[in-house]
Parts: C-alpha cells; structure tokens; sequence
C-alpha cells in the first residue's frame, strides 16, 4: 500500500513538523480541518478536537521513547478519566491549527495534560482543555499503585523540557 501512512497531518512542508517545542515544553502538533471533520456546514464537530488531542498526546509520549502500543503491551494503558474543554472559536474546513500539549503534575499514576489549539500564527484560539489519565494494569483491570519505570522515566524527561 503507497501513500502516506497518516492522512491526518499536511504535506511536510504545509506546517511544521511535529516537534517538542522548547517554549516551556510545549509539544506541537500540526492539523488540518478534513470534510470528514464537519458537519454539513463545514463547522468543525467537537469530538474532532477531542480526537486532534489524543493524537498529540501519542504522539508526544513516542518523541520521548515511549510506543503506545508497547505500553499496551506489557499490560498497561493510560485511559482517560477527566476531560474538560472549552471551545472559543469554531474551525472551518481547510482550516490548519497546532494542537499544543504537555504534561504537566502527575499526581500517583494520575497524569494531567493541558491543551491548546490555535492557528499556526497563535493568533486564534480555538480550543483549551485539560485531560486526566491514569495506569492501568490491563490484567486486573485496576489502577496501577506506581507507574511502570519506562514511562516514569520518560516523563522526568519531559517535565525537564
């Protein structure tokens, strides 16, 4: 199969690459506003964003080393436990934004990520948001007492950045 393995990002070139941004650790990550993103009016539908978001985080976590699907794995999977969102401004289709991420206190194996999507100028903020996950030991089905030392390792790393 050709193409690019990821429809969801631009042409390299169109925006900046994914990068850990050195401006207070600030993970970017480059979107694009897809027809498959709208509703019937072109508006952007809130649960893109959600999604625009999990990908950053993901991807965030394999610049610093750490594969999700290796997490899964060895048994563990950081699911979602709290979100909250607020949306300021709407995205049409064809719009491009940056999803910026990082994470932030962790809190026991309670992991807090802020979220901003603006325009790539920074000009426009489309979307702040604030998500929890914690470990969890698929096995038993239960929240991890500590992290597994590959992921707290990795996130020393980025609280350093």
């Amino acid at each position: 199969m050709t193409g690019n393995p990821n429809p969801q990002l631009p042409p390299k070139g169109e925006l900046q690459e994914t990068t850990l941004s050195t401006n207070r650790g600030w993970f970017e990550y480059p979107v694009r506003a897809h027809p498959h993103h709208t509703d019937y009016a072109g508006i952007v539908w809130h649960g893109a964003y959600i999604a625009w978001m999990e990908e950053a985080r993901v991807e965030c976590l394999r610049s610093l080393g750490i594969e999700f699907a290796n997490l899964v794995a060895l048994g563990c999977d950081l699911p979602v436990v709290e979100l909250s969102i607020r949306y300021h401004r709407a995205m049409t289709m064809g719009t491009m934004a940056i999803v910026k991420t990082r994470m932030e206190e962790t809190n026991g194996v309670r992991l807090n990520w802020p979220y901003q999507i603006i325009s790539p100028d920074g000009r426009d903020l489309f979307v702040t948001a604030t998500v929890t996950l914690v470990a969890v030991d698929l096995e038993k089905g239960k929240i991890m007492r500590q992290l597994p030392p590959t992921v707290r390792d990795a996130l020393v790393k980025l609280s350093r950045v």
